[in-house]
């Protein structure tokens, strides 16, 4: 068991809680509760640290055991994925998980997961609009659901971010772009937020937000700006082919060069003194909308 914060384990998990680029650099990212941990895909949970008490309390619902060491080395938790090959986690003091975790009251597992890359390409699945909005032949053929983005122009709030993930998810997004200085997706605050769905729903971060936005409107995407001077209300529009809901910074909205790249600006009609509506609200009534239009469809 480990029972000091000075071991390399937990040091490396306290820089992969806290810091982005050594996220970036391996690869990988933390999530925290018993649900996080059985919705990861198998083989993308690379290792595990539990506590005593939670191994005692669901050590069935993970699927897990002990294996002691004979000659009193730490002892693992081993497990099989679905191909076979055993995973382990390590036991891991009370004190300590909490000195690890990035919730005041953890559950007490924790799971290192392999990050997940995504091309544009990927995110549009071969789906793209022809000109005109026209479903292509290939997409009629299979039943492929029109390309349903969002599109996120400098989003900073972790838990904004975390809930379009699990909004879109639920809406039928087919995938979200991020401007490059958007939060980290794998914040581990946005990761809770995400409620799972950090494993299901394609993202890509770009260079050039503007530049990607032009190439969505080649493929035939119609691109709208949520803006407060939108010339339409939001539910004036016709989101049943090819659409991407352009979201902007939390206290600054959209840029202008990226507003301006848009098809068309939309608003949300608002009564009362209200000026705007919080990021992720904004984006979860133009995603379910598209999303109500296509179940009428």
């Amino acid at each position: 068991m480990i029972t000091s914060t000075s071991n390399k384990n937990v040091k490396e998990v306290v820089q992969l809680r806290k810091k982005s680029k050594a996220r970036s650099q391996a690869g990988i990212f933390l999530v925290e509760g018993i649900r996080m941990i059985q919705e990861a895909p198998r083989e993308q949970l690379l290792k595990l640290y539990v506590t005593e008490g939670f191994y005692q309390r669901h050590k069935e619902d993970l699927g897990i055991q002990i294996i002691g060491d004979s000659r009193g080395k730490q002892n693992h938790l081993g497990a099989e994925d679905t191909e076979g090959r055993p995973f382990c986690a390590e036991l891991v003091s009370d004190n300590v998980f909490e000195y690890m975790s990035d919730t005041k009251t953890p559950q007490g597992v924790l799971g290192i997961v392999k990050q997940t890359k995504y091309s544009l390409e990927e995110i549009l699945g071969g789906n793209v609009m022809g000109t005109g909005g026209a479903v292509p032949e290939q997409a009629a053929r299979t039943h492929r659901p029109a390309p349903h983005l969002v599109t996120l122009d400098n989003l900073q709030d972790p838990g904004n971010l975390g809930t379009i993930f699990r909004t879109a998810e639920a809406a039928g997004v087919t995938g979200i772009v991020m401007s490059k200085d958007c939060v980290d997706i794998y914040n581990p605050k946005t990761i809770r937020s995400t409620m799972g769905a950090i494993y299901r729903m394609p993202f890509l971060y770009v260079e050039d937000l503007k530049e990607t936005i032009d190439t969505l409107k080649k493929t035939g995407i119609r691109v709208y700006a949520a803006h407060l001077d939108g010339k339409n209300a939001y539910d004036q529009e016709d989101y049943r082919g090819g659409t991407a809901f352009l979201i902007g910074n939390e206290g600054n909205g959209l840029r202008r060069e990226i507003a301006d790249s848009a098809d068309a600006w939309i608003q949300i009609p608002m009564a009362g003194q209200a000026e705007s509506l919080n990021a992720a609200v904004a984006a979860a009534i133009l995603m379910f909308e598209a999303s109500r239009q296509r179940r009428e469809n």
